[in-house]
């Protein structure tokens, strides 16, 4: 009967250890599955980031497509042909100058960029997309004047500057 109850003892600590056993193998295959569940949406979250700005995006009730720009006058919004543009924004770009860096094995290009205004009217409000190839070297403060970096990577005019007068050029220049 002794050994009977003793026998019964380490069945009941075995069982135990199997519940203790199965329920760490349940806790860490929860967190495995949970962290490539987590891996896989900042995976895709990141390649999201990059497709900005989805089209058609919005120009007032307007839907503009590739190839146009939204355009506000007098509180009118249209979708126009980016040609069209052209003839009341030009955008010049020249390269002041080309480095390399040693400690770091990178080239860098400095341009100059002015954006000139084609309009009788000023342009209170210009937004310049970036797409992913548009890399600063240092913070973004040091290397951009007289625009203002978006959190999405979008420049737009500083608030000390809030629009650019009609036939005026505005340079911009970064590195």
């Amino acid at each position: 009967m002794f050994y009977h109850c003793c026998q019964d003892i380490n069945l009941k600590q075995s069982n135990k250890q199997l519940t203790n056993n199965n329920s760490t193998r349940f806790k860490m295959r929860f967190t495995a599955i949970l962290c490539a569940l987590l891996v896989t949406v900042a995976l895709a979250s990141a390649e999201v980031e990059h497709r900005r700005p989805t089209l058609p995006y919005q120009c007032g009730p307007y839907s503009c497509q590739t190839g146009e720009v939204c355009k506000i006058v007098a509180g009118q919004c249209r979708c126009v042909p980016s040609q069209q543009l052209v003839q009341d924004v030009t955008l010049t770009q020249k390269v002041i100058g080309t480095w390399y860096d040693g400690t770091t094995r990178k080239s860098y290009t400095q341009y100059d960029v002015i954006i000139q205004n084609n309009m009788n009217r000023n342009i209170k409000n210009i937004v310049i997309d970036t797409d992913a190839t548009f890399k600063l070297r240092q913070p973004v403060s040091a290397n951009l004047w007289n625009m203002v970096m978006l959190s999405n990577g979008d420049l737009i005019l500083p608030s000390v500057q809030p629009s650019i007068n009609a036939h005026a050029p505005t340079p911009l220049v970064s590195s």
